[in-house]
């Protein structure tokens, strides 16, 4: 009994995940103005900003740095 439920369970989470296609819940892409350069952010609903990342940003500018500016971008219109 425990390894059918067990068995239900993972099945449901499987389920669930392939539910979430991050193309659905995509805006179009906004461009970000930053000392170092222009990023290119893909931004995500407003119920989902913990999803924005930069999608193209200046070679001296780390992916981390990146993504940190598009997640405050995501922040600052999530707060319109």
């Amino acid at each position: 009994m425990l390894k059918k439920l067990a068995f239900v369970t993972v099945g449901i989470a499987a389920l669930a995940a392939c539910s979430l296609d991050p193309k659905q819940y995509e805006s179009t892409p906004v461009t970000v103005d930053t000392p170092q350069g222009q990023i290119v952010c893909q931004l995500y609903t407003k119920d989902i900003v913990s999803w924005d990342r930069s999608i193209d940003r200046p070679d001296n500018m780390s992916v981390k740095t990146a993504d940190a500016y598009c997640l405050q971008e995501g922040q600052k219109q999530k707060a319109m």
